[in-house]
């Protein structure tokens, strides 16, 4: 079986970018903007029927990531055990 990440090479190599490029596909798939045209952001805000709740979980990680990079605490201990 071949992964995905394997095949696919990002341009972007920041810390958070696999969550974020997830995230992107995520809500590019809904009908939200599809077919209605709107953007990613205006669906999140809108918390349009057609999103679902896998991208509200990867925008809540990729929100924890990007928090972490900036987290003394986490930076010098690592991320917290779940």
């Amino acid at each position: 079986m071949v992964n995905y990440y394997d095949e696919v090479r990002l341009k972007d190599h920041s810390p958070c970018a696999e969550v974020r490029a997830d995230l992107k596909n995520c809500l590019l798939q809904t009908d939200c903007c599809a077919v209605e045209r709107k953007t990613p952001k205006q669906c999140l805000i809108e918390h349009h029927p057609s999103v679902p709740d896998e991208c509200y979980a990867l925008r809540t990680a990729f929100f924890e990531c990007k928090r972490s990079l900036i987290d003394m605490r986490s930076r010098f201990r690592g991320p917290k055990a779940q």
